[in-house]
């Protein structure tokens, strides 16, 4: 096999390592495409290539750190000085450090799809206003649509060190996503949104995605405030992928070193019901999300995170793994213009029983959740408390009732997480990678315009 370009110019960098000095390169390439269509018409379309090239260098327990959006030589050769400059002005941090091979062998994915590359941008200009004109077909109740987009990316990326870290991985994938606008008799306007992922165009489902959109959008029509209470809460699985999200997200083992986490020393016990089993897992061959290395270089392995409701313990880069005297995870995420911290790729549950219609039909009160808005702001990382925005259909006796919107869900992940109800058997693959099925929640406040 030919030596990618980037594998080569990352070993040549790191050959300029001084005596005492420890050198990280990671060099990558991308190529995007986007498309956006409106009205029929192509409202925009990006087709970019991007280079890049970060060194890391470490001495003396300095970290500096150089990048450059090229691989031009004049620039490219600079960057390791530029790198041994910053390092000169950094503190020290006994957690500083390249990461080590750790003997476990990297799984070939190689999840690269050459069909992405031979599809041409007419191709991809076609499968944006099918989708666009599929979902105003869907139903009559259809305005207009946003925006119908169609994206991909291929991109590569190689990391070598002066510890012996050499590896290189590929990936690709693509996605088409359309936003319906559907009028509502009291002369306002209900949204919904769907999206489809796959490594390559040809097995996109242009009439799933519109048809989702358009029952997402529709199944809003006519709601109404929402009303005080203390319902069941189900989460199909992809509101289910933001909330474990979110745990995962408290789970970095960073968080737990500057203890900004509610689950700092807490592995081995029991922090969720016994219900659910949550891992990180990024060498599922299925999962878009899958890579063989990690954003240091070390082989990406499964991370159980919660096994039967008892927290097995976190997502570790190299740093976090010093500070808490332990081993990295291989769950160091990092892009060319930074340095790496961990984090997960490819969520998954373990399948439970029962499925979403088969939830509904036994919970007297409760919300099917429609639509979660505000996470980024209504969620603390650090309590675990959650206050976000909600829309939903009303569950009683049963049966779907009465749409709500202006609602507001209240909460503390930790308590949540003892209050899963049931996880069920209906995986789903979503267009992020994760793999989630339904859950079902009890303990959550539904805040609203008047009390039930």
């Amino acid at each position: 096999m030919t030596v990618p370009e980037s594998t080569r110019l990352a070993r040549r960098l790191v050959g300029r390592a001084k005596l005492g000095e420890q050198i990280e390169v990671c060099a990558g390439s991308a190529v995007r495409t986007e498309v956006r269509v409106h009205g029929g018409e192509v409202e925009s379309l990006t087709v970019a290539e991007s280079r890049g090239v970060g060194v890391r260098l470490v001495i003396d327990g300095r970290e500096g750190f150089a990048h450059a959006g090229t691989f031009d030589a004049d620039v490219v050769s600079e960057l390791v000085a530029e790198a041994r400059d910053n390092a000169a002005f950094a503190e020290a941090d006994e957690r500083v450090g390249l990461a080590e091979p750790d003997g476990v062998d990297a799984v070939d994915l190689d999840p690269g799809d050459d069909r992405i590359a031979s599809t041409s941008v007419d191709e991809k200009l076609a499968l944006a206003l099918d989708l666009e004109r599929a979902t105003v077909g869907a139903d009559p109740r259809v305005r207009n649509v946003r925006t119908a987009v169609y994206a991909d990316t291929r991109a590569e990326s190689a990391i070598v060190s002066s510890l012996g870290i050499d590896g290189w991985d590929r990936g690709a994938s693509c996605s088409l996503s359309t936003s319906a606008l559907v009028n509502d008799p009291d002369g306002s306007t209900r949204t919904g949104g769907a999206v489809d992922a796959a490594g390559a165009p040809q097995d996109l489902d242009i009439e799933k995605v519109a048809r989702l959109a358009v029952e997402r959008g529709v199944q809003l029509i006519g709601a109404g405030p929402a009303t005080t209470g203390r319902p069941v809460v189900v989460l199909e699985p992809r509101f289910a992928a933001t909330v474990l999200g979110i745990v995962a997200g408290m789970l970095s083992g960073e968080r737990v070193v500057k203890g900004r986490t509610p689950f700092a020393n807490r592995v081995g016990e029991q922090v969720a019901a016994s219900a659910l089993s949550l891992a990180d897992d990024p060498i599922d061959p299925d999962s878009l999300s899958a890579s063989s290395f990690d954003g240091e270089g070390i082989a990406c392995r499964r991370v159980p995170l919660i096994t039967d409701g008892e927290l097995n313990g976190f997502l570790h880069d190299s740093r976090s793994a010093r500070g808490l005297g332990t081993a990295t995870t291989g769950s160091a995420l990092r892009g060319i213009r930074g340095t790496p911290s961990p984090g997960h790729r490819s969520l998954s549950v373990a399948p439970g029983d029962g499925d979403l219609e088969g939830f509904l039909s036994s919970i007297n009160d409760g919300l099917l959740v429609a639509s979660l808005q505000g996470l980024h702001s209504g969620v603390n990382a650090v309590s675990g408390d959650l206050s976000v925005g909600v829309e939903g259909i009303v569950i009683r006796d049963g049966e779907r009732a009465e749409p709500i919107r202006e609602g507001t869900l209240a909460g503390a992940i930790p308590r949540i997480l003892l209050d899963i109800v049931a996880v069920g058997a209906d995986l789903e693959r979503l267009p992020g990678g994760s793999l989630m099925s339904t859950l079902v929640l009890e303990g959550l406040t539904l805040g609203g315009g008047s009390a039930a």
